[in-house]
């Protein structure tokens, strides 16, 4: 898995947690060791919750001039049955300018909730787009 932006590798690893959830592609979990965390900043706003996972973080990835809002994610206190994501992020395919899962590009999930990655192996139909919200 690679993660880039503006002309920088942001993460890339072969450690990746793989995260499925009803009617999502699926979402990448990289380590801390293998991102960059120099280049994420705490993002001035949003939290979220989620039922399952818990209280999630919010980071701006930051190169140079170049700011991406809010582009990456984690659960620095997971609930319980998610703990190994702790030390983990997880990054927006769209708020990025390549992700790749074994050198295949992804195409970011629609919407600006989900941060799903989508690769040919995966079809859908997916949550994120017009009218999916209350699937």
């Amino acid at each position: 898995m690679r993660v880039e932006c503006a002309g920088q590798v942001v993460a890339e690893t072969r450690s990746a947690i793989r995260v499925l959830e009803t009617s999502h592609p699926p979402t990448f979990y990289i380590p801390a060791q293998d991102v960059r965390t120099e280049l994420l900043v705490p993002a001035v706003s949003g939290r979220t919750w989620c039922e399952w996972k818990g209280a999630a973080r919010y980071w701006d990835v930051v190169i140079g001039d170049d700011v991406r809002p809010r582009a990456a994610w984690s659960y620095p206190r997971p609930e319980p049955d998610y703990t190994a994501l702790t030390d983990f992020f997880a990054f927006y395919p769209s708020r990025m300018d390549r992700c790749t899962v074994a050198g295949e590009d992804v195409t970011p999930q629609e919407g600006d909730f989900y941060g799903g990655w989508i690769t040919a192996e995966v079809q859908g139909p997916f949550k994120g787009a017009p009218n999916t919200q209350l699937w």
